[in-house]
């Protein structure tokens, strides 16, 4: 537990490496050509997943300062069909993360080596099924059995359809494992892709590594899809920086919104395909002024700080189906505005690691907000300030971050009483967030 004082701040802060680029460049890693080290900080819960389900598999992670160091797996094991490890079925331990079980599912499947997938509380309660069907229609065998899902059989090559609507991560894993199938495959995505900014993310790891593959648009065809050559490999590089993490980075954003002296934010990339780095655009919406700040020396190779500072904040309408890990902060910010924030598109939200439309309602509510649930969003009606007190426990990481976040437009204190929950995505939120300093 830990209680807020209310007030302003302001400060500068760095924000951890980007735990979606994260789990992405760890898989390519352990389908490597060689080692490679990549450079990170502050290990998430969800981290530790994916580097507990590669080890699990064959891979040796070993962590170092700053970073992990990951010895690719075999030769052996990354022939398609070698059907088995030296230890015999393992056991891929997910805990919460969505990404870890939804991206290695389809790369076990594509080693052809028999698991057991293990799921921590509402995990088992997410959307899977639309992946695990197509996995089947190629040639997978999957049981799920006691928060458990069993797998066995051989991914073979072909052409796999995935609804648009439901998770970005379906396709993601399918992306990542296809590559070392022997034939070519194609990936179809019926409907609007929702959270398409994390494809992005995901062609951008590709093309880092080498792998190649054929982009559609929908534009250019009635679906968007992929064409996926097999028999590759993926060629790191030696070495890799993972950028900053702009879904961590909006909780101090959105602060120095709620401020006026301002809070700068160091070491992320404006120029990042992560769909997030859009809380800029809706800072400058909202009447916040934003300004990029060049480095003081250029030549050094060091990404701008960014500056948010408050103004005259006003209600606006957003539609979040492309970056609903904004909504609660983005909530936090339209009750600080004065005027009514209407926010659709967030249906996907109540799968989350809670009904995540509803822990928002619930914060808001108890610290003092007007604010209304709707069937895919909120609406709220800002004053400006907010009462304060003490949130539900519903441990999820970002309600937890958007509460501290609170405190800064609260009367009184505001208490989170699971607070440790922030170490699923952003271990040290809190250390960072009391190295800032009140406002004169």
């Amino acid at each position: 537990m830990i209680t807020i004082a209310p007030g302003r701040r302001c400060g500068t802060v760095t924000p951890p490496a980007s735990k979606s680029m994260a789990h992405r460049l760890m898989i390519l890693a352990a389908l490597n050509e060689a080692p490679v080290y990549l450079e990170l900080d502050r290990i998430s819960e969800d981290i530790e997943a994916t580097v507990r389900c590669l080890r699990a598999l064959g891979a040796k992670v070993l962590e170092r300062k700053n970073g992990l160091f990951i010895e690719p797996l075999s030769r052996t094991t990354l022939s398609a069909g070698a059907g088995e490890i030296p230890d015999g079925v393992p056991v891929l331990s997910c805990g919460e993360s969505g990404s870890t079980l939804r991206f290695l599912l389809p790369l076990a499947a594509a080693l052809g080596i028999p698991a057991v997938f293990r799921m921590e509380d509402r995990l088992a309660l997410r959307p899977i099924e639309a992946l695990i069907e197509a996995l089947k229609k190629n040639g997978v065998q999957i049981e799920a059995h006691d928060g458990a899902f069993r797998l066995s059989g051989q991914l073979v090559p072909g052409d796999f359809e995935l609804p648009g609507n439901i998770s970005s991560q379906f396709v993601t894993g399918l992306l990542l494992a296809l590559p070392l199938l022997p034939g070519d495959s194609t990936i179809t995505i019926i409907g609007k892709m929702e959270s398409e900014g994390y494809l992005r993310l995901t062609e951008q790891a590709l093309t880092l590594a080498k792998i190649r593959y054929e982009y559609t648009p929908p534009a250019r065809s009635r679906c968007m899809s992929y064409r996926i050559p097999g028999c590759q490999t993926a060629q790191l590089p030696s070495s890799v920086f993972v950028e900053r993490d702009w879904s961590a980075a909006a909780n101090f954003l959105v602060m120095g919104a709620l401020s006026h002296e301002g809070i700068r934010v160091s070491g992320l990339d404006p120029e990042s395909v992560q769909g997030d780095r859009r809380m800029l655009e809706l800072l400058r919406d909202f009447g916040a002024e934003v300004l990029i700040l060049p480095p003081e020396d250029p030549a050094s190779g060091a990404l701008p700080q960014i500056l948010v500072k408050g103004s005259s904040l006003k209600g606006q309408t957003v539609d979040v189906q492309m970056i609903p890990d904004l909504v609660p902060i983005l909530s936090v910010l339209a009750a600080a505005a004065e005027g009514e924030t209407r926010i659709s598109g967030g249906a996907r939200l109540r799968f989350k690691e809670t009904d995540r439309l509803r822990t928002t309602y619930e914060l808001l509510k108890k610290l003092g907000a007007d604010v209304r649930e709707l069937e895919d969003g909120l609406l709220i009606n800002g004053k400006g300030q907010l009462v304060g007190g003490s949130i539900l426990r519903c441990h999820d990481h970002r309600i937890a971050m958007a509460a501290a976040a609170a405190a800064l437009i609260s009367r009184n204190a505001v208490t989170i009483p699971d607070s440790d929950c922030v170490n699923k995505s952003y271990p040290g939120f809190f250390e960072d967030f009391s190295r800032l300093e009140a406002e004169s």
